[in-house]
């Protein structure tokens, strides 16, 4: 069990909800997935209709409402505040793109816009890459936790920088850490959870899969998985092989 805010999260499974073929697909997934937190676009939910509204308000998981396509710290500000009126809730998840290609977060606006929604009453859930001097800058913005990407948003390329988001899980032992963007397959997500994440947020790899519901629940069994195993300690990397059966006590030919 994760805590966000004080909030607790069974799942440590974080769903989004763009780009899904229809709303009944995306609840098939949301059903198989079983996520205790999904996020929501103020612009996707402005265009989703009478059905995906419809949804939201069916779904049992906290909605945590997002930024996405801010480029400005005025834009992620005001959408935050827009957000909150629509979904009636004090989280966002803040994203301040800086780099048009990557999507990598813009850290300088990303610290000013983190620092106005925390002192508004905002729990903010930063987008941010596994530096940890921006790591920093964001905790002392007054967030409780941190979003590191594993890669470019879509780019399906897992965790590009693995001694990167060791480091980060190390140096911020206390902290909630979630691998937000870049996860492209269940062995992405087991991956990070082996680290010692506490949690996966995705989107594209279960809404552009041939069948988002069964993607969603091996997603799921995934991060499961990866979290029991990192749980249960993993054995160290070794660079020499090392012989399972001992050389005592083996019947000795005479």
């Amino acid at each position: 069990m994760s805590m966000y805010y004080g909030t607790a999260a069974k799942s440590r499974l974080l769903l989004g909800t763009a780009g899904y073929p229809s709303p009944q697909v995306l609840a098939q997934a949301i059903t198989r997935g079983q996520p205790d937190i999904i996020t929501v676009s103020l612009r996707r939910e402005g265009s989703g209709g009478a059905g995906f509204r419809d949804l939201l308000a069916q779904v049992e998981a906290h909605v945590l409402p997002n930024t996405a396509g801010c480029h400005t710290v005025k834009e992620a500000v005001t959408t935050a505040h827009m957000a909150r009126e629509v979904f009636a809730t004090d989280w966002i998840k803040l994203e301040v793109i800086g780099h048009a290609d990557t999507l990598q977060p813009d850290p300088f606006a990303l610290v000013e816009a983190a620092r106005i929604l925390c002192d508004d009453g905002f729990k903010v859930f930063p987008y941010t890459t596994e530096d940890l001097v921006l790591g920093e800058k964001l905790l002392q913005a007054g967030c409780e936790l941190l979003m590191p990407w594993g890669a470019p948003i879509g780019s399906a390329q897992g965790l590009r920088n693995v001694e990167g988001l060791k480091t980060m899980r190390n140096w911020f032992a206390d902290i909630p850490l979630i691998i937000d963007a870049g996860i492209g397959a269940p062995s992405h997500a087991m991956h990070a959870m082996e680290l010692g994440f506490d949690a996966i947020l995705l989107n594209t790899a279960v809404a552009k899969a041939g069948d988002p519901a069964a993607m969603a629940a091996a997603f799921r069994q995934a991060v499961g998985a990866g979290h029991a195993a990192h749980a249960a300690g993993l054995m160290p990397r070794r660079d020499m092989a090392s012989a399972s059966t001992p050389a005592f006590g083996l019947a000795q030919l005479l």
